[in-house]
């Protein structure tokens, strides 16, 4: 008897993949739903490959965010780092000692300089995350207005030439009305988030970096008696997080080969809200990092529905906010179905029926 609990709490789903499969569920639901409402917009290959050509940035830091929400930590900076990355590339780019090398090298410094600099400062100094993230916005942002006031687009010839560049795949794609056949095209932003995932997925599931952090989430008490190194790992948690805006910063630029104050303006709210559509929880450890994409890509779906059905500009953001009301509930509820001993229905003591009462004196007296 013994044994066959075992093997059930072993064949018991994870509460991070639970949660995955459900938003998983979800976001084809909602795409199939797409397809039958505005098949015209929706059936071609090359809508649902332009959700990740145009979105890679926002995607790219919402696998960095997740990373710190399941450490239980929150990042709120990730928008203005990524607009300063891609304009101080911008900037290099169009001066003479500009070179793609160096704008790469340049995003991941400006990314990399504020994690370890908001890691610090949450990690072992202890500060609030919000205090000490809101404090980066401001600061990214400041930099940003003084580093240059007005839009660059960059006409620098390799440069345009990787901003212009795509992968073809000539056996999918779909004829206009020409009957003419058009392949399908994938931006080098999609192969950049592609190798991300892997990657961030393989260290967070089979690395002790990645047991960690999820211990640090579910109970950093109970992870420092463990013998976990609790600041280290939430240290490490952010400079990961400012590592991917810096990447985010690069490709966004490499996607739209302009420098602009608007560029990645609100992506961290974004972010936040894609995060927790995909499964990850502001409590703490729980997430999985294949929900990320799934998240974004759901929270696009939602507004291109919005957009599709003639809905208001200023009713988008209302719809889109009550969704995500939707989903923290429901992952709530199934949170609380999960633990027993949470959904337990206690009642007053004069509220309990007499026969109740005394079956469970009789039991006690047994």
């Amino acid at each position: 008897m013994g044994t066959l609990n075992i093997t059930k709490a072993k064949k018991r789903l994870s509460n991070s993949n639970l949660l995955f499969i459900i938003a998983a569920v979800i976001f084809v639901l909602m795409y199939l739903f797409s397809i039958i409402s505005f098949p015209g917009s929706f059936m071609q290959f090359q809508t649902f490959f332009d959700l990740f050509n145009l979105n890679a940035p926002l995607i790219i830091m919402t696998l960095g965010l997740c990373i710190v929400m399941i450490g239980g930590g929150i990042d709120i900076s990730i928008g203005a780092v990524c607009g300063l990355v891609t304009m101080a590339c911008a900037v290099l780019l169009e001066s003479e000692m500009g070179s793609l090398w160096g704008a790469l090298l340049l995003a991941l410094g400006i990314g990399i300089a504020f994690g370890l600099l908001q890691g610090y400062l949450i990690a072992y100094l202890e500060i609030q995350p919000f205090i000490v993230t809101l404090a980066g916005l401001f600061l990214a942002n400041g930099l940003l207005t003084t580093l240059h006031k007005d839009p660059i687009n960059v006409t620098r010839p390799d440069f345009v030439a990787l901003r212009d560049f795509d992968i073809v795949i000539p056996w999918l794609g779909t004829k206009n009305r020409l009957d003419i056949f058009i392949p399908c095209e994938i931006k080098p932003g999609v192969i950049v988030v592609v190798v991300l995932v892997a990657l961030i997925a393989v260290l967070m599931k089979w690395s002790r970096f990645g047991r960690n952090v999820y211990a640090v989430g579910g109970n950093s008490q109970s992870a420092m008696m463990l013998g976990i190194n609790v600041k280290r790992t939430v240290f490490l948690t952010y400079v990961i997080c400012g590592l991917t805006a810096g990447i985010a910063g690069f490709v966004f630029i490499m996607t739209t080969g302009a420098g602009n104050i608007g560029n990645a303006a609100g992506f961290e709210i974004k972010a936040i809200a894609s995060a927790i559509i995909g499964g990850t929880l502001l409590n703490g450890g729980v997430g999985n990092l294949l929900g990320a994409p799934i998240g974004v890509l759901t929270l696009l779906i939602i507004n291109e529905l919005i957009r599709a059905a003639g809905v208001q500009s200023n009713f988008q953001a209302i719809i889109s906010g009550l969704l995500l009301y939707l989903f923290i509930v429901l992952q709530s509820v199934i949170m609380s179905l999960r633990d027993k001993s949470k959904f337990k229905l206690a009642l007053p003591p004069w509220l309990k029926l007499p026969w109740v009462k005394d079956r469970k004196d009789a039991g006690t007296k047994g």
